[in-house]
């Protein structure tokens, strides 16, 4: 195999954005897009646990989703438009999904700890990825360097929707949490 899976290019420090800039790799643009790949290998990880096919199914989209936001929060800001791929529909099919998993489960009777099964704790890590991102889009925003508000109402609901999916996960391996935990009604006093 001849052909190199790297370039050298950023061995100064600098990247290249969808656009002829090249910023620093610590520009907020670049570290708001690491955070958006980290969340996508993230649902990756807990996709690759999950013991529900139509989990599965929402991660991957919701990965393919997250591609085409990376695109548009890593392109400069007059080539922003054509990667805009994330809207209304898609936010609204993030809140579709998150309410019908939800009406599966019974209502939360405590807090919830990470940990109850592998996949539903590796939702639960995604979800703190997703909301990390979801606070370098917010500043983008803030300051100006992106214009679609939907990228972040759709960072907003995939976390909430990643938070469903680990109570879907959990309950799959069995965690009844219709129930407080052996001891736990001693500890909610």
């Amino acid at each position: 195999m001849d052909r190199k899976l790297y370039t050298r290019s950023g061995d100064e420090g600098y990247t290249g954005l969808l656009g002829p800039d090249r910023v620093p790799k610590y520009d907020p643009r670049i570290a708001a897009s690491g955070d958006v790949d980290e969340a996508s290998a993230a649902l990756g990880l807990a996709r690759s646990m999950a013991a529900s096919a139509e989990v599965r199914a929402v991660l991957l989209e919701a990965q393919r989703d997250l591609y085409h936001l990376m695109a548009e929060v890593a392109a400069v800001p007059a080539a922003a438009d054509q990667f805009r791929y994330i809207d209304p529909n898609r936010v609204a099919w993030l809140e579709a999904r998150t309410e019908a998993f939800s009406a599966t489960l019974p209502p939360l009777t405590e807090f919830v700890v990470p940990g109850d099964s592998l996949a539903g704790a590796a939702l639960h890590l995604a979800r703190t990825v997703v909301r990390r991102a979801e606070r370098q889009v917010a500043r983008l925003l803030h300051d100006g360097a992106l214009t679609n508000p939907e990228l972040l109402r759709y960072l907003n609901r995939l976390s909430s929707l990643c938070f469903v999916l680990a109570l879907v996960e959990d309950r799959a391996a069995g965690v009844d949490r219709a129930t407080p935990a052996k001891g736990a009604e001693n500890a909610i006093h």
